[in-house]
Parts: structure tokens; C-alpha cells; sequence
């Protein structure tokens, strides 16, 4: 997989690792470094960075360091109305299938889905650390995602 011949969207967990600890924050950064032509962001992973931030002084680092510099980029990218819908009917269907409680249904759950649907729409490649979701959610909707980093090794 070529930088050049995908578009790449970083799940949460990703950053807030990163913003707690300094080895994976380079790790981040030397991600950003390489791949930013290609990266874009979720408004979904803008709202879950943004209700973990308890701090005024914090959230204004986030808006200047993460969220303003994909926004004055035009790389955010935003579920359609279709993927919410499709969001709802695919939830229906784990819930047919595999048990899926919907009245206990965790929103980080119902989130990752959200994020595998809108990545699939706008073509991007969610890079995520949480391979055990997004595999349960891959058995009913195909759509690309890999562990950090991909390419291997970026310098």
C-alpha cells in the first residue's frame, strides 16, 4: 500500500494515546510527517476528542493542534445521512445475528461503527488499534482498516 493510493482517517485512541504519552505522540507525529497529504479526520473522532477534554486550556490545544489544521486543510470528512442510516440497519442487523443488545450498546460501539461506514463512503483507511471491533463490525460491512502505522515503519 502506497502513501499516494489511499486516503488514511486516525481513530480516537490513537490520539489520545498519543496525548498522554510522549513515545507514541512521536510515533503520531512521525506519522503526520509522512502521510498528511493523504490524512483526514472524522468529526466523529472530533466529537469523542472533545468530550474527553475537561480542561478550557486543553480543549484550545486540540482545536489549534488537531481540529483547525484538518478544517483549514478541507480534510474532514462527515457521515451523510445515509451512513446514519445505514449506521441504525446495521446495528438492527448485529442485534438479529450475533445478540447484540442495542439497550446496552456502548457509544464508543455505536461510534465505530459510525466511523467504519463514513470512512467506507469517502474512501479512506481508518488506522485504529481496536482490531477486536472493527473485525465484529467487518463480518457485515466491508471496509478498509489498519493497525498503526501503515507502511510499516514510518520515518
Amino acid at each position: 500500500m502506497t502513501r499516494g493510493s489511499r486516503k488514511y482517517v486516525l481513530d480516537t485512541q490513537l490520539f489520545i494515546n498519543a496525548f498522554r504519552d510522549p513515545v507514541v505522540s512521536e510515533e503520531l507525529q512521525r506519522f503526520h510527517r509522512a502521510f498528511s497529504p493523504f490524512e483526514h479526520f472524522s468529526v466523529i473522532v472530533a466529537q469523542e476528542l472533545r468530550a474527553g477534554v475537561k480542561r478550557r486550556r486543553d480543549r484550545k490545544m486540540l482545536e489549534r493542534n488537531v481540529l483547525k489544521v484538518f478544517q483549514r486543510a478541507s480534510r474532514t470528512i462527515t457521515p451523510s445521512a445515509d451512513v446514519w442510516h445505514r449506521s441504525g440497519d446495521l446495528l438492527a442487523e448485529m442485534a438479529r445475528q450475533e445478540g447484540l443488545e442495542i439497550a446496552r450498546l456502548s457509544k464508543a460501539f455505536a461510534n465505530d461503527v459510525l466511523l467504519a461506514l463514513s470512512c467506507r463512503e469517502a474512501g479512506c483507511v481508518l488506522v485504529t488499534d481496536n482490531e477486536r471491533d472493527f473485525h465484529r463490525i467487518r463480518r457485515f460491512v466491508q471496509f478498509d482498516f489498519t493497525k498503526p502505522w501503515p507502511g510499516g515503519q514510518v520515518t
